[in-house]
């Protein structure tokens, strides 16, 4: 669970487990968020993967880490999953605003998204789970009342993730030039 909650210390921390620390990114980070790009499943649609230009370039992550810092603002964003022991980023885990998931389910009132991506090499080894748990209960204690989750059917791991957090699937939805059905998930706090 979370041992810590806020911006307490000089690295920015907004949630610490057991072995992760969950903190805004880094303008250095920009290679491993690019690294991210590159490892997705060519299932993911094409705006969110590398283009035929090689967008985004580090470049271009660095200069959206740099704009993201400035934003401030309220909620959790995704901030980097850092493995506290190995003091390595691995990955993303936080909440959107308004995600396609929200939008989904309650247009008017579109709330909260869970998102998380990890490193391949980190896969599997129960990362995800335990940051996703830890984000689940910070908006838990923000007040928010209920969370929202998309997957792709054919992203078994993800899937589990969310099971093991008790989202449940509400909807179904093909997706115009998709690649396959999008499961919109739902859990109430």
């Amino acid at each position: 669970m979370i041992s810590r909650q806020g911006t307490t210390d000089d690295d920015g921390t907004l949630l610490e487990t057991v072995r992760l620390l969950l903190r805004p990114w880094r303008v250095e980070e920009a290679a491993i968020h690019r690294e991210l790009w590159t490892e997705r499943d060519p299932r993911v649609p094409a705006h969110r993967r590398i283009d035929a230009d090689g967008r985004p370039s580090v470049a271009d992550l660095e200069d959206r880490i740099r704009r993201t810092a400035h934003a401030g603002g309220p909620g959790l964003g995704l901030p980097a999953l850092e493995r506290r022991a190995e003091r390595d980023v691995i990955g993303y885990c936080g909440l959107i605003e308004g995600g396609p998931g929200a939008h989904a389910l309650d247009p008017e009132h579109p709330g909260p998204e869970i998102a998380f991506e990890l490193l391949r090499r980190t896969q599997g080894q129960g990362y995800a789970t335990e940051a996703a748990r830890a984000v689940v209960q910070w908006a838990q204690e923000a007040g928010v009342e209920q969370l929202h989750a998309t997957v792709w059917a054919w992203n078994a791991p993800s899937r589990r993730v969310l099971e093991r957090l008790g989202f449940v699937t509400m909807r179904t939805q093909t997706t115009e030039n998709g690649p396959g059905e999008l499961l919109v998930a739902s859990k109430i706090l």
